[in-house]
């Protein structure tokens, strides 16, 4: 299922609002955000978005660990792990548990662009 619906789940309010803010110019729909794994989780019983943006270190948790379960009651929503430990390992663990892109902070606009394109197919 396609819906075009972003979810973003960072800690960081002005990470948040800056993707939000290059989501909405691409996408014209609006992109929603929480804050932790927990919102993350209440949130996807209500909404099923079709790609969400996840950091990897949150209040409550490694977003890394998440992504396993959200592909499990999700298979098709597409992950794209954001985090500023942009190192070879970490990519790995995230591929390795689903994730189906990274991108290390600081991120460009062009590069968030260039996501939404691949798997919102705008």
């Amino acid at each position: 299922m396609n819906t075009g619906i972003v979810l973003i789940v960072d800690d960081e309010q002005d990470i948040c609002l800056m993707l939000s803010n290059i989501i909405n110019k691409k996408t014209y729909k609006p992109a929603a955000f929480v804050h932790s794994i927990s919102e993350a989780g209440r949130w996807l019983k209500h909404q099923h978005p079709s790609l969400i943006f996840l950091d990897n270190n949150l209040p409550d948790g490694k977003g890394v660990d998440f992504i396993a379960s959200v592909k499990i009651l999700f298979p098709d929503i597409r992950i794209v792990m954001i985090t500023a430990y942009d190192t070879p390992t970490d990519r790995r663990m995230a591929i390795e548990n689903g994730a189906d892109e990274f991108i290390g902070k600081p991120f460009s606009r062009q590069m968030i662009y260039s996501v939404v394109d691949k798997f919102l197919h705008l």
